[in-house]
């Protein structure tokens, strides 16, 4: 009995781990797939909207079937607030950050992902919708962990450094090739800068995708449908942004290659099975938990990029890397901290106010 039942805990525990490791491994496969496919020669605006195609037809059924019967009816002030922050949240967030891809490489853009919980932090608290607390430790992390997690990003942007010489030597034949593609491809200082700058402001769209969707899904609960519902906003969207920058048919088709490859696993794996993990392991662990992993989607796509690409690394984008980190642990930090503050104010304040309760009852009947 005792042997089943450890047995069933020690399941539990590695199947939310392995899940974290599985989220982690499909965002820098999302990096990956996104910049071979983009490097092959395919429209980013095009890349988007099939993206999203396969994202709306992969959500469809489950949706259907699962969120059906808990879907309210939608008035139509609210019908107009998903597609407006289906409009800026994705669709705009997506078109910058996969056009980014021309410019950067898919190391910076799983790096750039770290930024998304502090620039989220620093939206909420010009919202409103967060509080600074200064004079507590965890309001100070927050604070720090933002700054440091934005100044990481742009030092991996904006300064590259020597590279690691000692990484070098496992690929020596192919210095002066990488090099020369390097400069005659994306890695102008100028160009560099644009394409860092285009995926940070994606990642401030998308930030403020995340802060709507408190207020959206308080007024539409069923979140399945809801998001099946934005995907679907965002493919029409997309297609009207793809046309308008792509009108050559050639540039539509998709045969059975990497691009294919590319958009089915970002719209199904991605959108699909990464959304379901996440929302499991937060009803079994917390946000934060999960939110503790995002740093592996940066190492993994860094060693992938490094033996498959030959992507040469640097002692700048190191720090800026390790900065980036820090700072997203900093935010985590306080926010958790900040968390179990407020909890245990609120739980304090219950006791005394049955505490209160208690002593009245007692006066009463004291009195009587």
């Amino acid at each position: 009995m005792k042997a089943s039942l450890f047995y069933a805990m020690f399941s539990e525990t590695h199947k939310l781990y392995l899940a974290m490791l599985f989220i982690q491994f499909a965002y820098a496969g999302m990096a990956l797939f996104s910049k071979a496919a983009i490097g092959e020669g395919m429209n980013p605006f095009v890349f988007v909207f099939y993206r999203q195609a396969f994202a709306s037809f992969a959500l469809a059924p489950f949706s259907f079937f699962v969120d059906r019967k808990n879907a309210p009816p939608l008035s139509y002030s609210l019908l107009c607030k998903i597609f407006l922050v289906a409009l800026v949240g994705i669709t705009l967030s997506l078109n910058l950050y996969y056009y980014a891809f021309n410019y950067t490489t898919a190391t910076f853009a799983a790096a750039s992902n770290n930024t998304i919980p502090a620039i989220t932090f620093i939206m909420a608290v010009f919202l409103g919708m967060e509080s600074i607390l200064l004079k507590r430790l965890y309001g100070a992390a927050k604070v720090l962990g933002s700054v440091v997690c934005v100044s990481g990003a742009l030092l991996f942007a904006l300064y590259k450094g020597p590279p690691i010489k000692f990484l070098m030597r496992f690929y020596p034949s192919i210095h002066k090739e990488v090099s020369d593609s390097i400069i005659l491809t994306t890695s102008s200082k100028s160009d560099w800068v644009k394409g860092a700058l285009l995926m940070l402001s994606g990642n401030i769209a998308w930030s403020f995708w995340l802060i709507m969707q408190g207020p959206i899904v308080k007024r539409y609960p069923a979140k399945l449908y809801l998001t099946n519902l934005q995907c679907c906003f965002s493919c029409i969207q997309s297609a009207i942004v793809a046309l308008a920058f792509e009108r050559n048919p050639s540039s539509w088709k998709l045969g059975w290659n990497i691009q294919l490859l590319s958009v089915a696993y970002c719209g199904i794996v991605v959108t699909g099975i990464t959304y379901w993990l996440q929302v499991w392991s937060i009803e079994k662990k917390g946000p934060v938990f999960t939110a503790m992993f995002t740093p592996l989607a940066l190492l993994i796509t860094a060693i992938f990029s490094a033996f498959l690409w030959k992507e040469i690394i640097h002692w700048g984008s190191v720090c800026g890397a390790l900065m980036l980190v820090g700072g997203l642990y900093s935010v985590l930090w306080g926010k958790r901290k900040e968390e179990v503050t407020s909890e245990a104010n609120s739980e304090r304040q219950l006791q005394e106010a049955n505490k209160a309760k208690e002593e009245t009852t007692l006066e009463s009947i004291a009195l009587q």
